[in-house]
């Protein structure tokens, strides 16, 4: 008798049979058990719900006959009328792993950027929140909240602190920008300054009120809440999809071949005009990254929901990092400025700035949390 024979038939059959097992036992297992019920009606608790005849009301919402009962067992489906679209201005940004911190040396030695893999997901802001789209929202607070929140509290707290641009610079003349730059149509575009953490997470507050008031006139479902982006989400956004991208845009120079500038930053030992702006410059100049976000590096430093730590690190957790501390004053800044060398434009250097100041180049962009898993795909 041939063993040998014998074996590799059996070794081949082997190979067949497993993989079938496998693809078996991974198809059924979606579907769950089903209950003796569901085996005599040949359809299982998913089927029967989705065959139910559930009203619904305006706009898709809940009514009374979208749970039902089926032979005295639950037979609700999911109610009609949801999908998350994708908000004005902003773009899904896909979800992922990456090695969070530095991707370079830490020339400044701080040891405060060190490397961790996170997992992250939501939509974003494709520029920073300019000076008309911030007007909008102190325009509503000067007229609709002023009996409410005080006219004084308002231009405290809330309206850009346009003397920024002469109180951040000794011997400086900073006071043309002072007296145009959040006034004039001019710049318009421009990224807003000024605010504080504090105010950034309150025009988030109000813009979500005014998306979600209008969503529930039509009848739809509330949309979730506009945000401050996390610190983690901030850098996923900002490598673009590049793994341990040193910049935006990937590559380890801050010029390209011609030797055009990529950014707004302060290049050539105070050349501040050699990228083309000498302050600021319009929140969609330059070239996007890859996921469609303009001036993750550079024009205005950017504040994050994080309060910030030194060993931050240690002290968060993997999955959708943030760290709420409401004792610690001191919040992240990401991306760096026009003021800033190229150190700062680095997509994993961290800084901060105390949650109450007010900065000629401090801005902010929005985030929202996307329910449920996506490539992103689906949106474009």
């Amino acid at each position: 008798m041939n063993y040998s024979e014998i074996f590799r038939k059996f070794v081949l059959l082997l190979l067949v049979a497993i993989p079938v097992f496998f693809l078996d036992s991974c198809s059924s297992s979606g579907g769950g058990k089903k209950t003796a019920s569901s085996k005599k009606s040949g359809r299982g608790r998913a089927e029967v719900a989705s065959k139910s005849k559930g009203g619904k009301g305006k706009g898709g919402r809940k009514t009374k006959e979208d749970a039902t009962m089926q032979n005295g067992e639950i037979a609700a489906s999911a109610r009609k009328g949801w999908k998350q679209s994708t908000p004005l201005g902003m773009v899904l940004i896909p979800s992922g792993s990456f090695m969070m911190g530095q991707a370079d040396e830490d020339v400044t030695a701080s040891d405060v950027s060190f490397n961790k893999r996170v997992t992250v997901a939501q939509f974003m802001d494709d520029t920073e929140i300019t000076n008309n789209e911030y007007r909008q929202f102190t325009n509503v607070m000067l007229t609709d909240s002023i009996s409410i929140i005080g006219e004084e509290k308002i231009m405290a707290e809330y309206y850009p602190d346009t003397a920024v641009w002469s109180k951040d610079f000794t011997y400086h003349n900073g006071d043309p920008m002072t007296e145009y730059y959040f006034s004039s149509p001019a710049f318009d575009m421009y990224p807003v300054v000024g605010v504080s953490w504090r105010a950034a997470r309150y025009f988030c507050e109000w813009r979500t009120k005014a998306l979600n008031d209008y969503r529930s006139s039509e009848g739809m479902f509330i949309s979730p809440r506009f945000r401050l982006p996390s610190e983690a989400e901030w850098e996923w956004a900002a490598r673009g999809g590049k793994a341990s991208a040193k910049y935006p845009w990937g590559n380890p120079y801050v010029a390209n071949g011609k030797g055009c500038l990529l950014a707004n930053f302060k290049p050539h030992r105070g050349n501040y005009d050699a990228d083309g702006y000498a302050y600021t410059a319009p929140a969609n100049a330059y070239n996007p990254n890859d996921y469609g976000l303009y001036n993750m590096a550079g024009n205005v430093a950017e504040w994050c929901e994080d309060a910030y730590a030194d060993n931050a690190v240690a002290v968060t957790w993997d999955l959708n990092t943030l760290n709420k501390n409401p004792d610690e004053p001191r919040k992240v800044i990401r991306g760096g400025s026009w003021k800033d060398v190229a150190y700062y434009l680095e997509t994993g250097t961290r800084t901060y700035e105390y949650e109450d100041k007010k900065r000629s180049y401090i801005g902010f962009r929005c985030a929202m949390n996307h329910l449920g898993r996506s490539s992103g795909r689906e949106f474009k």
